[in-house]
């Protein structure tokens, strides 16, 4: 991921700082408590995500969650585009960082997955309908969310370096690499078989 010249490196540290504190806005955790869910790190799997949210069986409060764990990156990349494709891949990444390591919860974030559609939309909107269509796709032959999201995310890559968008294919493929990191213990279930399918309470 090339940085323009004569960006001042000002403006890439305050993106970066504001993307991350715009990420650590924990929205899972604060709407299952305004909705009198309980903590949602004692439900489930612990995990502060949309997906750990829809196992409270509450689909509004989930959808909630999606919203706002995807409009956390895409605000302040949209804010920072105006100084630049550069700042605003720095504001995306720091927002996709904050989620995973918030400093108000120890650095024990969630997974990604919707903060990475959210940088997706306001950096190169495109990357959105590919992310989609191989979700919704995987998700319908193999019934794995976590699947189909690594799938999604190995793919978005690929079609920015191909569409000659060499910006975005660089931050996807950092996110990507992240997103596979954080998914470490899924991807160990879906080897041994033992991973939780949509719709499941497990």
């Amino acid at each position: 991921m090339n940085l323009a010249v004569g960006v001042d490196p000002t403006i890439l540290v305050a993106a970066l700082v504001v993307g991350y504190l715009f990420g650590t806005i924990a929205f899972g955790l604060i709407l299952t408590k305004l909705f009198g869910l309980g903590d949602l790190r004692s439900i489930g799997s612990g995990n502060i995500g949309a997906t750990n949210v829809l196992r409270t069986g509450n689909k509004k409060v989930a959808a909630l969650t999606l919203l706002g764990d995807l409009l956390k990156a895409t605000v302040p990349v949209l804010i920072f585009w105006r100084w630049g494709a550069p700042a605003a891949a720095f504001a995306g990444f720091g927002a996709f960082i904050g989620h995973l390591f918030p400093v108000w919860l120890g650095f024990r974030g969630g997974k990604g997955v919707a903060t990475y559609i959210g940088v997706l939309l306001g950096f190169a909107p495109i990357g959105v309908l590919v992310f989609a269509a191989v979700w919704l796709g995987a998700a319908k032959i193999w019934k794995f969310s976590s699947l189909a999201a690594l799938l999604a995310t190995l793919v978005v890559p690929v079609v920015y370096l191909t569409l000659g968008n060499t910006m975005a294919a660089g931050l996807t493929a950092i996110l990507t690499v992240l997103v596979y990191i954080k998914h470490a213990s899924n991807i160990r279930r879906l080897l041994a078989g033992t991973e939780s399918k949509i719709g499941s309470k497990g």
